[in-house]
Formats: C-alpha cells, structure tokens, sequence
C-alpha cells in the first residue's frame, strides 16, 4: 500500500515536469514515461511502456553512440547534448537530453534515466534570427555589409564589371559568387582564375587560351578561361598583381568585348561578366604606375569595399557557429561550441587574416577536440602564442583577458596533471616565461 502510493507521488511529480522523462532497465526496456515525453514524441504512455528504449525514442545516436548506454557504462552522466529524434509522425525534432544511472538501496546499477527537452521554437527562432543576417553564403550583421546585402541584387542584375577590393580572406569570392548566383548569367559557367598565381607566360596561355603551334608543346588548341566562361562570369582574384603588358590584353577584352588566343591571328568574341577582386589599394598602384589608369577605370565601374574582420567583430559569433556547423557536416562530429574563454580570445584578437583566419582555427580546433565544446587546449599552437602576449598588457581582473590566459594556463596545467614542461610546450612558450605567467597571475 505505501510503495503503491509512493509510486503514485512519483508519477504525479513526473507529470508536472516540462521535460519529456523515461527511464530504463538493464535490457533496455522502457519503465517510466512521463506526460511531457508523450507529448513530444506523439507515443502513448501505454504503448512505450516495455519498448525498447531505441523503438520509442528515435534519436541520430541511438544506433551509434547512445548517451544513455554510455551513461550505464561509465556511470558518467551526459548533461544538454544537442540530438535530433523522430515523433510518431515521422518530422525531425531538435531536442537537449540529459542522462543519469538508476541504483536501487544497495547502490546497485538498476537502470538509467534520460530527460529531454523539446528546442523546436528555439531552433526556429535562431534560423530566424540567422536568416536575417545571410545573404546566399554570406554571414553578416555588420551595417557596411547589410548595405552591401541591400544592392547586392541591383548589381547583380546589371553587366556593369565589378571590383570588389578588402583584405585576404575577407570573402572577396563569396561576394562575387552571390553577384553571379543572381545575376541573369546564373545558368552560365562561373570560373575563378588568381591572377597573382601563375608566372606571366603562363596566366596569358590560361586566361586567353592558344592555338595549335603557338609554342612547342602545344600539339593542340586550347580555350583559355574567357572560353570557359562564356555567357557566364568571369572572376580575376588579385588582379592587383596583373603586369602592365597583361594589362593591356584584359583592357582590350573589356573594351571590344574580344580576345585574342595565344598563336592566334583573329579575335575571338567574349560574352563574358568580368567581376575583379584585389586586396591592394589600387590608387596607390596607379601612383606609382604600376597599373593603368585606362584600365582601373574600366574595372572600377562598380565598387564593393569589403572591411577587415576586425571592424565587424559583430559577426564573430556568428561566423563561429557558422563554421562549426559546416565541419560538423563535413566531420561526422556534433560540437556544439567554443567555450567562453575561446570567444572571449577571438572577440579580442584582430585577425590579420579575417575570416580565412577564423576558419582556419576553427578546422584545426576541430581535428583536435573530442568533446561536445571546442576548449582551449585544442586551438593551435601559433595563435596561443600571438594571444598570450596581447594580454600581458591588460589589467589583473578575472573578466579580462588576464583572467582568460589565467584560465588557460589553470585548464592546461590540468590537463597534464601539473606538468610545467609538457604545459609549456602545448601553450608554445618557453618554461621560465610560463613560470613568470604563473607567478604574475596567481595561479
């Protein structure tokens, strides 16, 4: 009589709970089911109860990693792990579990527990929100780009060429791709070419072709990339690094609308878009005549400036969740995020090589972290070492970027159980400047 009551306590307690609860025996089966998880996954209390647990709730791991088996295993809880389940309807369902072992009075292993929470209109509300700053692959919430985003389509409609100057690695490509994607030539081939890539000889061969016998080895004709791209678009990266003579051949394709292949005696039409990408201040080549002034006007019809990742740190954290979730895909993995500690180095760092940069680090993060959350310890080497004397500067406050190196050098010294030498290495300085750190930092 009073385990019946108990029980029936129990129930009402689980009832009332939001999250979707079910527990487990040894063999798997389904013993408790709670009105939250009915609710989220369309299965009966009824019809779940003496399931196995994997015939009940459908989740992308429950064939591969289960939390909750791993979780009777090592008796290590798993806490908010991000995994999709199917409800009885078949639709995919983004939810957050969490998982515990189950012991009887004697500390016996009886079972497990998994809570689950439903994070549907919390994943429509963050693509909302990430939709509002994408513009075809392009991530931004910065107000120089969202201008860009606004005339991007009206450019794109027009023939007019397009130069789109910013540092490397500032996504130069991305834009000149979106223009092509909306543009009428869309159906068209799309061909990149880096101008600052081959040796002169070479790039003319490959932007303009040539004709059987134009040199020795040319046993046969061959279309240069002009060609390739026609009634598409065409995009010179770096064409900041173009020769004068080069110069004068891309004039005179945007001049006549023709091109002449190596070896060749007559022009050959182009009905080509030419989009251009430099990240040299072009006025600065003009003054001292490296490049033509006859030819700057002729590319500079429309410009795009394109700032620095440092003047649109804004769109960090945006670019982070971005390429976590592309290596994710790419990876077979299912990282959630960087630590607090990473995004506060990165919203701190300048990134002299802008988003390239950023998703560089993110890679080698990825290829080195085992864990659901990207930590300190998997960033590469060379960074630590550019970030470590940057906050040697700042003051001794646990929320600057004192305390985040404090706290790296505290997670590293962790990891190797003490270990000065192997911290050193990891961290990439040497060990007296890892002791007088140390020392400085109170750790």
């Amino acid at each position: 009589m009073k385990g019946s009551k108990s029980n029936n306590q129990m129930e009402v307690i689980l009832n009332s709970i939001a999250d979707g609860v079910f527990t487990i025996d040894l063999n798997k089966n389904v013993t408790t089911f709670n009105r939250a998880a009915e609710k989220i996954t369309g299965i009966s209390r009824n019809e779940a109860l003496g399931q196995k647990c994997f015939d009940v709730f459908h989740s992308n791991i429950c064939q591969t990693s289960c939390a909750l088996e791993k979780t009777m295993r090592t008796g290590k809880e798993g806490i908010d792990l991000k995994v999709n389940i199917l409800n009885i309807k078949g639709e995919e369902v983004p939810v957050s579990i969490s998982t515990a072992v189950l012991r009887d009075k004697k500390g016996d292993l009886v079972g497990g527990v998994e809570t689950f929470r439903d994070l549907s209109a919390l994943e429509v509300l963050k693509k909302e929100i990430t939709k509002h700053y994408t513009f075809e692959d392009i991530i931004s919430k910065n107000h120089k780009i969202q201008e860009i985003f606004d005339v991007l389509p009206d450019i794109a409609e027009s023939e007019s060429t397009v130069l789109i100057q910013g540092p490397s690695g500032s996504g130069k490509e991305l834009f000149a791709r979106a223009i092509h994607n909306l543009s009428p030539r869309k159906k068209g081939p799309y061909v990149v070419i880096n101008c600052g890539a081959l040796p002169d000889t070479l790039l003319e061969s490959e932007l303009f072709g040539y004709v059987k016998g134009a040199f020795t080895d040319a046993k046969k004709d061959k279309p240069g990339r002009f060609a390739l791209a026609e009634r598409g678009t065409i995009f010179l990266d770096e064409i900041g690094d173009l020769s004068t003579a080069l110069q004068v051949k891309l004039l005179r394709v945007l001049q006549e609308k023709e091109c002449e292949p190596l070896g060749s005696t007559k022009p050959v039409k182009a009905n080509v878009r030419i989009i251009v990408a430099t990240n040299k201040n072009l006025t600065e080549l003009l003054s001292r005549g490296t490049f033509r002034e006859d030819l700057y006007y002729r590319i500079n019809v429309i410009k795009i400036e394109l700032p620095p990742l440092a003047q649109r740190r804004e769109d960090i954290p945006y670019l982070i969740d971005h390429f976590i979730s592309q290596f994710n895909l790419k990876m077979g993995k299912r990282i959630s995020g960087v630590s607090d500690d990473i995004l506060k180095l990165f919203m701190d760092y300048d990134f002299p090589g802008n988003i390239r940069e950023l998703e560089n680090i993110i890679e080698h993060a990825f290829v080195l972290c085992r864990g659901r959350e990207i930590t300190p310890a998997c960033l590469p080497r060379d960074f630590i070492q550019k970030v470590l004397p940057i906050q040697e500067t700042k003051s001794m406050n646990e929320n600057t970027m004192d305390g985040v190196e404090a706290r790296i050098i505290r997670n590293t010294l962790k990891k190797h159980k003490g270990h000065r030498g192997k911290t050193a290495q990891e961290l990439g300085v040497h060990v007296t400047t890892l002791w007088r750190k140390i020392k400085k930092l109170g750790i």
